[in-house]
């Protein structure tokens, strides 16, 4: 009788679970569809006043400014068409490479290392978007509390929102506003999801790949992708079995791609601070490098303009409508999704 009693218990309390998960779930997608429908009547504050709290790195006056170009609110094409040109960039350093190789705890090292010498810091957090309401799960965020008030960071969690690069969709602007601010760095730490992160290569001025031991049977199946995007290795969890043949693994590869730039192979222990003081010399020699290679510089400029003009051309399609017009035509019997791409209009 007991365990009946038992048993109905833990089924009672299943289906209460399941019932508050599509309530939540429910919940969301309400909040977001009457996001989306009252967005275009949202107050936007004065643009220069905006960009007089960037130029002074008030933290609030930056936060919403992203909100405001993260979900394309009213007013924020202005803000980034008035964004000033005319001052010192950020360098921009891009962190990828496979889960668990401990990008967030090279990060935290490297916040470290930048402070202690007085230098301000921003650092987006692009997190796997959640599956209800399509926000950040801020996983990486937890892992950073150490800098969370810290008056020399700023740190943003990002949505990927669905993005096959492993990036935010508007991460480009995004970027670009914080170039706006009194930084000296900029950090992206992308999702880990394998080789689709090659998007970071075209906004990144430095590119970090960070791969560990347990990693060395992967290499050969990487090099088409991720592997192909990095300014500089790190071997993170250097201390490991297997760290010395990797390690020279990378170095012949970086070797073989060697031309006017040689990549950086650096072991690293990212929890203990080893290899730190070499890496941040490589991202400095790397920026130096970049300084006195115009065609780099331009090819990273056209990339952007390149993703940005994609997605002006793109903004009046909508999935869900897409998604409709494709079921009416299937009605109508077999698609040729060539012939719909080649017709279809929003």
């Amino acid at each position: 009788m007991r365990n009946k009693l038992k048993n109905r218990s833990s089924g009672a309390q299943k289906g209460r679970f399941s019932y508050l998960l599509n309530e939540r779930e429910e919940y969301f997608t309400f909040v977001r569809d009457e996001y989306k429908r009252k967005k275009s009547s949202f107050i936007v504050v004065d643009n220069g006043k905006i960009l007089k709290g960037l130029r002074d790195g008030d933290t609030r006056t930056i936060a919403r400014a992203i909100t405001s170009i993260e979900n394309d609110l009213q007013g924020s094409r202005e803000l980034l068409m008035s964004l000033p040109t005319d001052q010192p960039n950020a360098t921009v350093v891009g962190i990828t490479g496979p889960p668990g190789a401990g990008k967030s705890t090279l990060v935290n090292a490297l916040l470290h290392a930048w402070t202690t010498k007085g230098k301000r810091v921003a650092v987006l957090l692009v997190d796997p978007s959640s599956p209800f309401n399509f926000g950040a799960l801020l996983g990486d965020r937890i892992r950073m509390s150490d800098f969370y008030l810290h008056p020399s960071v700023y740190i943003r969690s990002l949505a990927s929102r669905g993005a096959l690069g492993g990036l935010n969709r508007r991460i480009i602007e995004i970027v670009a506003l914080l170039k706006a601010c009194p930084f000296d760095y900029i950090l992206i730490e992308t999702v880990g999801v394998g080789q689709s992160e090659v998007e970071i290569a075209g906004i990144a001025d430095t590119t970090l790949v960070v791969v560990v031991p347990e990693a060395g049977d992967e290499i050969q199946t990487m090099k088409a992708g991720v592997m192909e995007i990095a300014d500089i290795f790190v071997v993170n969890k250097s201390d490991r079995e297997q760290a010395s043949e990797l390690l020279k693994h990378l170095k012949a590869l970086a070797h073989h791609k060697a031309h006017a730039w040689e990549i950086p192979v650096i072991a690293a222990v990212a929890t203990e601070g080893k290899g730190l003081d070499e890496l941040l010399v490589s991202i400095e020699q790397h920026q130096t490098y970049n300084d006195t290679h115009l065609q780099r510089k331009l090819h990273l400029l056209t990339e952007k303009v390149w993703q940005l003009i994609q997605h002006e051309k793109m903004k009046d399609y909508d999935f869900s409508k897409l998604a409709e017009a494709i079921l009416q035509a299937q009605q109508m019997g077999p698609v040729n999704i060539f012939q719909f791409a080649q017709n279809y209009r929003p």
